[in-house]
């Protein structure tokens, strides 16, 4: 059998590899694998069909001087499948790209099943997408339980799998084998900070974060900081962090990450999926973005974007347990002050690790594997459309 996996950034390069290795299992090995896809697919032996870092960027300014390389991506990936035939061709989330190659092969290969990985925010904004979407794709798999019928009654077919953060092992991370290798003090205050995994993201935290750290050097001129990254965004993170006031400890790889933030006190982090992972790891973390003012009002005026709270875990409980700095909030005085409330407060940090423990809970921590049940789903879906 031979699955066109195709991720267009980290969170879902995480998803790629995690499904791949729930089809590998229950297949007893008895799968292959084309697409495209970054680090963690490729260790689970995906020979990705150009950088996925490529395809790494969001907000329509930032989108536009790249439009006609990613036209010719899409081309060079639907001739890929073409070629391949595949049994049955997984996209995940970044629909921008995703969205226009299961479009195309709906033209040129219909008996191909489209199955895709991460359901568009249709609750918050442009809810006639679910119909475009009906039209496009054969499967949707979504994330959250509250999102299935959004689809369905326009004829989509999906089903919930559950997020699949919940069985990243963020809780598992190590501490204080982190400190002791990195010689830092049992007892010294560390502050995680992580810009962004898109190097649009990049560009605009970067800035910003390093203003907010300029900031907290009066009250806590002894911190540390440590700085999970990815590969997209590796050589700039690193740049940026030479410049920083206080030492930073920038690591790569999954591993590294956990045990980076079982060894911090709090976090400053990009919204976005990693926002589940500094949760599940019981990490009090400030959460910021900010879009281009010509994206955001595009999002706002035309689109309809509106909703309460960025992060899953403040949905889900309906309130500010990761205080969010977005877009005209994104400034580095008033983040600073909530970082510095959090690294000063531990009966505070108490009482958000409470509220994030529950949160993870209600969303499926502690049940059986998210990726386990996309892998049974994807195969089922297979086997049922080569009976029809």
């Amino acid at each position: 059998m031979l699955i066109y996996v195709i991720a267009g950034e980290p969170s879902g390069d995480m998803l790629g590899a995690r499904l791949m290795a729930g089809l590998t299992a229950r297949t007893q090995g008895q799968v292959r694998f084309a697409g495209i896809g970054g680090a963690n697919m490729k260790g689970l032996g995906l020979a990705s069909l150009f950088p996925m870092a490529e395809l790494t960027v969001m907000g329509i300014t930032e989108v536009l001087p790249r439009i006609p390389r990613i036209l010719r991506r899409v081309n060079q990936t639907i001739d890929d499948i073409g070629r391949l035939r595949p049994d049955a061709v997984v996209t995940i989330d970044s629909w921008g790209f995703t969205g226009r190659v299961q479009k195309a092969c709906r033209q040129r290969f219909p008996d191909i099943p489209r199955i895709h990985y991460v359901a568009p925010m249709v609750w918050a904004w442009k809810p006639k997408r679910a119909k475009k979407l009906a039209k496009v794709l054969d499967f949707l798999m979504t994330l959250l339980p509250f999102e299935p019928p959004y689809f369905e009654k326009e004829g989509l077919r999906a089903a919930c799998v559950g997020h699949p953060v919940v069985e990243s092992g963020a809780e598992k991370g190590d501490g204080v084998a982190f400190r002791a290798r990195h010689g830092i003090g049992a007892m010294a205050p560390v502050l995680a900070v992580l810009p962004g995994s898109r190097r649009s993201e990049t560009n605009v935290l970067l800035p910003i974060f390093a203003e907010v750290l300029t900031r907290l050097k009066a009250r806590h001129p002894d911190l540390t900081l440590v700085v999970p990254t990815v590969e997209t965004v590796a050589e700039r993170v690193r740049a940026a962090a030479r410049d920083w006031p206080f030492p930073a400890i920038v690591v790569e790889g999954m591993a590294e990450k956990y045990d980076c933030l079982a060894a911090a006190d709090a976090g400053l982090a990009a919204s976005g999926t990693v926002a589940l992972e500094l949760a599940l790891a019981g990490l009090p973390t400030v959460i910021c973005y900010r879009l281009s003012a010509t994206t955001a009002f595009i999002a706002r005026r035309f689109f309809g974007f509106k909703i309460k709270w960025a992060t899953l875990v403040n949905m889900v409980q309906d309130q500010a347990v990761m205080p969010e700095f977005l877009q005209e909030d994104c400034r580095a005085k008033p983040i600073a002050t909530a970082v510095d409330a959090l690294l000063s407060d531990p009966a505070d940090r108490d009482r958000r690790k409470d509220l994030m423990r529950d949160a993870m809970a209600r969303m499926g921590f502690g049940t059986d594997s998210p990726s386990d049940r996309a892998a049974a789903a994807v195969l089922d879906f297979i086997a049922e459309r080569k009976r029809t």
